[in-house]
Protein backbone atom coordinates (compact mmCIF):
# COMPACT_ATOMS: atom_id res chain seq x y z
CA UNK A 1 0.00 0.00 0.00
CA UNK A 2 1.42 3.37 -0.99
CA UNK A 3 0.97 6.72 0.67
CA UNK A 4 2.57 9.16 3.05
CA UNK A 5 2.59 8.92 6.84
CA UNK A 6 -0.22 11.49 6.96
CA UNK A 7 -2.65 9.19 5.11
CA UNK A 8 -4.94 7.11 7.27
CA UNK A 9 -6.02 3.49 6.96
CA UNK A 10 -8.87 2.95 9.34
CA UNK A 11 -7.76 4.58 12.58
CA UNK A 12 -4.00 4.35 11.94
CA UNK A 13 -1.55 6.05 9.62
CA UNK A 14 -0.42 4.34 6.43
CA UNK A 15 3.05 3.76 7.92
CA UNK A 16 1.57 2.20 11.06
CA UNK A 17 -0.73 0.09 8.92
CA UNK A 18 2.27 -1.36 7.05
CA UNK A 19 3.96 -2.16 10.37
CA UNK A 20 0.84 -3.96 11.59
CA UNK A 21 0.56 -5.90 8.33
CA UNK A 22 4.13 -7.16 8.76
CA UNK A 23 3.40 -8.16 12.35
CA UNK A 24 0.27 -9.99 11.28
CA UNK A 25 2.12 -11.78 8.47
CA UNK A 26 4.69 -13.06 10.97
CA UNK A 27 1.85 -14.32 13.14
CA UNK A 28 0.24 -16.04 10.16
CA UNK A 29 3.59 -17.71 9.39
CA UNK A 30 3.79 -18.94 13.00
CA UNK A 31 0.21 -20.21 12.86
CA UNK A 32 0.89 -21.95 9.53
CA UNK A 33 3.93 -23.74 10.94
CA UNK A 34 1.85 -24.82 13.95
CA UNK A 35 -1.00 -26.09 11.79
CA UNK A 36 1.38 -28.05 9.58
CA UNK A 37 3.14 -29.46 12.65
CA UNK A 38 -0.16 -30.69 14.10
CA UNK A 39 -0.96 -32.26 10.75
CA UNK A 40 2.45 -33.93 10.67
CA UNK A 41 1.92 -35.33 14.16
CA UNK A 42 -1.52 -36.66 13.18
CA UNK A 43 0.09 -38.27 10.12
CA UNK A 44 2.69 -39.94 12.31
CA UNK A 45 -0.02 -41.31 14.59
CA UNK A 46 -2.26 -42.41 11.71
CA UNK A 47 -0.59 -42.40 8.27
CA UNK A 48 -2.82 -41.84 5.27
CA UNK A 49 -4.05 -45.09 3.76
CA UNK A 50 -3.40 -43.51 0.34
CA UNK A 51 -0.67 -40.94 0.89
CA UNK A 52 -2.01 -37.54 -0.03
CA UNK A 53 -5.11 -39.09 -1.55
CA UNK A 54 -8.64 -37.78 -1.75
CA UNK A 55 -9.83 -35.81 1.25
CA UNK A 56 -11.06 -38.36 3.81
CA UNK A 57 -14.73 -37.68 4.47
CA UNK A 58 -17.00 -39.36 6.94
CA UNK A 59 -16.94 -43.12 6.51
CA UNK A 60 -13.99 -43.13 4.09
CA UNK A 61 -11.42 -44.27 6.69
CA UNK A 62 -11.33 -47.25 8.97
CA UNK A 63 -13.01 -47.15 12.34
CA UNK A 64 -9.61 -47.52 14.00
CA UNK A 65 -8.18 -44.43 12.23
CA UNK A 66 -11.29 -42.38 12.98
CA UNK A 67 -11.19 -43.40 16.64
CA UNK A 68 -7.50 -42.66 17.18
CA UNK A 69 -7.72 -39.27 15.44
CA UNK A 70 -10.81 -38.43 17.50
CA UNK A 71 -8.97 -39.30 20.71
CA UNK A 72 -5.93 -37.26 19.64
CA UNK A 73 -8.13 -34.27 18.79
CA UNK A 74 -9.84 -34.49 22.16
CA UNK A 75 -6.49 -34.73 23.99
CA UNK A 76 -5.15 -31.55 22.33
CA UNK A 77 -8.42 -29.61 22.49
CA UNK A 78 -9.29 -29.46 18.80
CA UNK A 79 -12.25 -30.66 16.74
CA UNK A 80 -11.71 -34.03 15.10
CA UNK A 81 -12.57 -32.50 11.71
CA UNK A 82 -9.83 -29.91 12.21
CA UNK A 83 -7.24 -32.57 12.97
CA UNK A 84 -8.32 -34.58 9.89
CA UNK A 85 -8.03 -31.47 7.72
CA UNK A 86 -4.55 -30.63 9.05
CA UNK A 87 -3.44 -34.23 8.52
CA UNK A 88 -4.73 -34.27 4.95
CA UNK A 89 -3.08 -30.93 4.07
CA UNK A 90 0.23 -32.15 5.53
CA UNK A 91 -0.04 -35.28 3.40
CA UNK A 92 -0.69 -33.22 0.27
CA UNK A 93 2.23 -30.88 1.05
CA UNK A 94 5.38 -32.74 2.14
CA UNK A 95 7.65 -30.36 4.05
CA UNK A 96 10.02 -29.56 1.14
CA UNK A 97 7.02 -28.52 -0.99
CA UNK A 98 5.51 -26.05 1.48
CA UNK A 99 5.76 -22.44 0.34
CA UNK A 100 7.21 -19.89 2.75
CA UNK A 101 5.00 -16.89 3.39
CA UNK A 102 1.88 -18.72 2.17
CA UNK A 103 -0.85 -19.38 4.72
CA UNK A 104 -2.03 -22.81 5.72
CA UNK A 105 -5.47 -21.93 4.36
CA UNK A 106 -4.05 -21.29 0.88
CA UNK A 107 -2.15 -24.59 1.05
CA UNK A 108 -5.44 -26.23 2.06
CA UNK A 109 -7.31 -24.81 -0.96
CA UNK A 110 -4.58 -25.68 -3.47
CA UNK A 111 -4.36 -29.16 -1.93
CA UNK A 112 -7.49 -29.92 -3.95
CA UNK A 113 -5.39 -29.96 -7.16
CA UNK A 114 -5.29 -33.69 -7.81
CA UNK A 115 -2.03 -33.91 -9.75
CA UNK A 116 0.77 -33.51 -7.23
CA UNK A 117 3.34 -32.13 -9.68
CA UNK A 118 0.86 -29.53 -10.94
CA UNK A 119 -0.03 -28.71 -7.33
CA UNK A 120 3.56 -28.25 -6.22
CA UNK A 121 4.41 -26.18 -9.29
CA UNK A 122 1.32 -23.99 -9.07
CA UNK A 123 2.05 -22.70 -5.58
CA UNK A 124 5.42 -21.38 -6.77
CA UNK A 125 3.62 -18.98 -9.14
CA UNK A 126 1.57 -16.57 -7.02
CA UNK A 127 -0.61 -14.12 -8.95
CA UNK A 128 -0.14 -10.36 -9.05
CA UNK A 129 -2.56 -8.60 -6.73
CA UNK A 130 -4.30 -5.76 -8.55
CA UNK A 131 -4.61 -3.67 -5.37
CA UNK A 132 -0.94 -3.75 -4.36
CA UNK A 133 0.92 -4.92 -7.46
CA UNK A 134 2.85 -7.56 -5.49
CA UNK A 135 2.93 -11.28 -6.17
CA UNK A 136 1.21 -12.94 -3.25
CA UNK A 137 -1.28 -15.73 -2.66
CA UNK A 138 -4.65 -14.89 -1.15
CA UNK A 139 -7.48 -17.27 -0.37
CA UNK A 140 -9.50 -15.74 -3.22
CA UNK A 141 -6.61 -16.18 -5.68
CA UNK A 142 -6.27 -19.83 -4.65
CA UNK A 143 -10.03 -20.34 -4.96
CA UNK A 144 -9.95 -18.94 -8.50
CA UNK A 145 -7.42 -21.61 -9.49
CA UNK A 146 -9.97 -24.26 -8.47
CA UNK A 147 -12.95 -22.37 -9.91
CA UNK A 148 -14.45 -21.98 -6.44
CA UNK A 149 -16.54 -19.07 -5.22
CA UNK A 150 -14.48 -16.20 -3.82
CA UNK A 151 -15.09 -13.93 -0.85
CA UNK A 152 -14.48 -10.71 -2.80
CA UNK A 153 -15.76 -11.21 -6.37
CA UNK A 154 -14.06 -9.11 -9.03
CA UNK A 155 -15.06 -10.34 -12.49
CA UNK A 156 -18.62 -10.20 -13.80
CA UNK A 157 -18.83 -14.01 -13.67
CA UNK A 158 -17.73 -14.10 -10.02
CA UNK A 159 -20.27 -11.44 -9.09
CA UNK A 160 -23.05 -13.35 -10.87
CA UNK A 161 -22.12 -16.55 -9.01
CA UNK A 162 -22.12 -14.64 -5.72
CA UNK A 163 -25.59 -13.25 -6.42
CA UNK A 164 -26.87 -16.72 -7.34
CA UNK A 165 -25.46 -18.11 -4.11
CA UNK A 166 -27.14 -15.40 -2.03
CA UNK A 167 -30.42 -15.84 -3.89
CA UNK A 168 -30.80 -19.60 -3.48
CA UNK A 169 -33.91 -19.00 -1.41
CA UNK A 170 -36.88 -18.56 -3.76
CA UNK A 171 -38.32 -15.65 -1.77
CA UNK A 172 -34.99 -13.81 -1.83
CA UNK A 173 -34.54 -14.54 -5.54
CA UNK A 174 -38.02 -13.18 -6.31
CA UNK A 175 -37.31 -9.96 -4.38
CA UNK A 176 -33.98 -9.47 -6.15
CA UNK A 177 -35.45 -10.18 -9.60
CA UNK A 178 -38.31 -7.75 -8.96
CA UNK A 179 -35.91 -4.99 -7.92
CA UNK A 180 -33.60 -5.59 -10.89
CA UNK A 181 -36.43 -5.67 -13.44
CA UNK A 182 -37.45 -2.19 -12.29
CA UNK A 183 -34.29 -0.97 -14.05
CA UNK A 184 -35.30 -0.29 -17.69
CA UNK A 185 -31.94 -1.33 -19.14
CA UNK A 186 -31.94 -4.57 -17.15
CA UNK A 187 -35.51 -5.35 -18.17
CA UNK A 188 -34.71 -4.79 -21.85
CA UNK A 189 -31.68 -7.07 -21.71
CA UNK A 190 -33.59 -9.76 -19.82
CA UNK A 191 -36.43 -9.72 -22.34
CA UNK A 192 -33.92 -10.20 -25.16
CA UNK A 193 -33.47 -13.74 -23.83
CA UNK A 194 -36.11 -16.00 -25.40
CA UNK A 195 -36.44 -18.27 -22.37
CA UNK A 196 -36.68 -15.40 -19.88
CA UNK A 197 -39.30 -13.63 -22.02
CA UNK A 198 -41.31 -16.83 -22.35
CA UNK A 199 -41.28 -17.46 -18.59
CA UNK A 200 -42.31 -13.87 -17.82
CA UNK A 201 -45.18 -14.09 -20.31
CA UNK A 202 -46.28 -17.38 -18.80
CA UNK A 203 -46.12 -15.97 -15.28
CA UNK A 204 -48.27 -13.02 -16.34
CA UNK A 205 -50.87 -15.37 -17.78
CA UNK A 206 -50.87 -17.57 -14.67
CA UNK A 207 -51.22 -14.49 -12.46
CA UNK A 208 -54.24 -13.37 -14.44
CA UNK A 209 -55.71 -16.87 -14.17
CA UNK A 210 -55.32 -16.91 -10.37
CA UNK A 211 -56.83 -13.45 -10.08
CA UNK A 212 -59.94 -14.70 -11.86
CA UNK A 213 -60.56 -17.40 -9.22
CA UNK A 214 -63.56 -15.98 -7.24
CA UNK A 215 -65.18 -14.62 -10.39
CA UNK A 216 -64.64 -17.76 -12.44
CA UNK A 217 -68.29 -18.13 -13.44
CA UNK A 218 -68.73 -14.47 -14.27
CA UNK A 219 -65.67 -14.39 -16.49
CA UNK A 220 -65.95 -17.85 -18.01
CA UNK A 221 -65.16 -16.80 -21.61
CA UNK A 222 -62.28 -14.59 -20.44
CA UNK A 223 -60.86 -17.42 -18.35
CA UNK A 224 -61.03 -19.78 -21.29
CA UNK A 225 -59.17 -17.18 -23.32
CA UNK A 226 -56.50 -16.97 -20.61
CA UNK A 227 -56.07 -20.75 -20.62
CA UNK A 228 -55.87 -20.70 -24.39
CA UNK A 229 -53.25 -17.95 -24.25
CA UNK A 230 -51.23 -19.90 -21.70
CA UNK A 231 -51.04 -22.91 -24.01
CA UNK A 232 -50.14 -20.66 -26.94
CA UNK A 233 -47.37 -18.93 -24.98
CA UNK A 234 -45.97 -22.27 -23.81
CA UNK A 235 -45.97 -23.64 -27.36
CA UNK A 236 -44.33 -20.59 -28.94
CA UNK A 237 -41.83 -20.41 -26.08
CA UNK A 238 -40.83 -24.05 -26.54
CA UNK A 239 -40.26 -23.48 -30.26
CA UNK A 240 -38.27 -20.30 -29.60
CA UNK A 241 -36.15 -22.01 -26.95
CA UNK A 242 -35.26 -24.83 -29.36
CA UNK A 243 -34.35 -22.42 -32.18
CA UNK A 244 -32.27 -20.27 -29.81
CA UNK A 245 -30.43 -23.28 -28.42
CA UNK A 246 -29.57 -24.73 -31.79
CA UNK A 247 -28.53 -21.29 -33.05
CA UNK A 248 -26.07 -21.10 -30.16
CA UNK A 249 -24.78 -24.69 -30.32
CA UNK A 250 -24.50 -25.55 -34.02
CA UNK A 251 -21.98 -22.82 -35.01
CA UNK A 252 -19.65 -24.20 -32.34
CA UNK A 253 -19.61 -27.59 -34.05
CA UNK A 254 -17.56 -26.28 -36.98
CA UNK A 255 -14.53 -28.48 -37.61
CA UNK A 256 -15.68 -31.21 -35.22
CA UNK A 257 -16.05 -34.81 -36.34
CA UNK A 258 -18.41 -37.35 -34.86
CA UNK A 259 -18.27 -41.11 -34.59
CA UNK A 260 -20.82 -43.28 -36.35
CA UNK A 261 -22.48 -44.00 -33.01
CA UNK A 262 -22.68 -40.29 -32.16
CA UNK A 263 -24.22 -39.49 -35.54
CA UNK A 264 -26.79 -42.25 -35.01
CA UNK A 265 -27.78 -40.73 -31.68
CA UNK A 266 -28.22 -37.29 -33.23
CA UNK A 267 -30.22 -38.68 -36.17
CA UNK A 268 -32.48 -40.62 -33.79
CA UNK A 269 -33.21 -37.50 -31.78
CA UNK A 270 -33.80 -35.45 -34.91
CA UNK A 271 -36.37 -38.03 -35.99
CA UNK A 272 -38.13 -37.55 -32.66
CA UNK A 273 -38.05 -33.77 -33.20
CA UNK A 274 -39.57 -34.09 -36.67
CA UNK A 275 -42.28 -36.39 -35.32
CA UNK A 276 -43.04 -33.94 -32.51
CA UNK A 277 -43.12 -31.03 -34.97
CA UNK A 278 -45.60 -32.88 -37.21
CA UNK A 279 -47.76 -33.66 -34.16
CA UNK A 280 -47.76 -29.98 -33.10
CA UNK A 281 -48.64 -28.84 -36.60
CA UNK A 282 -51.53 -31.30 -36.84
CA UNK A 283 -52.84 -30.33 -33.40
CA UNK A 284 -52.76 -26.62 -34.26
CA UNK A 285 -54.46 -27.13 -37.64
CA UNK A 286 -57.11 -29.69 -36.62
CA UNK A 287 -57.42 -29.49 -32.83
CA UNK A 288 -56.75 -33.25 -32.64
CA UNK A 289 -54.03 -33.89 -30.04
CA UNK A 290 -54.17 -37.70 -30.09
CA UNK A 291 -51.08 -39.78 -30.87
CA UNK A 292 -50.90 -42.90 -32.99
CA UNK A 293 -48.91 -45.79 -31.56
CA UNK A 294 -45.95 -45.33 -33.88
CA UNK A 295 -45.47 -41.66 -33.03
CA UNK A 296 -45.96 -42.32 -29.32
CA UNK A 297 -43.23 -44.97 -29.43
CA UNK A 298 -40.96 -42.61 -31.36
CA UNK A 299 -41.40 -39.82 -28.84
CA UNK A 300 -40.59 -42.32 -26.07
CA UNK A 301 -37.45 -43.22 -28.05
CA UNK A 302 -38.50 -46.85 -28.40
Amino acid sequence: MSGSAAEMVGKVTADRYRELVEQARRLVDEATRAQFRIGDIALEIAPMQRHGGAHPGAGEESYEVTAVLGAFAQDVGLAASTVRDYRWVSARWPEPRRAAGVSHRVHSILAAISDERARWERITRPPVLERTGERRWTTDAASRVLGWQVQRPESAGEKVRAIHDLARDEEVAAAVATDLLRRPAVARQAMADDTARHLVNRAQTEQAQRAAGPARKAVGPALERIQHSLGFVDLVGACAAFVASTGRIVPGLRGQSFTEEERAVVHRNLARLRGAADWVEAAVDTGNTSLDDGLAALLRDQ
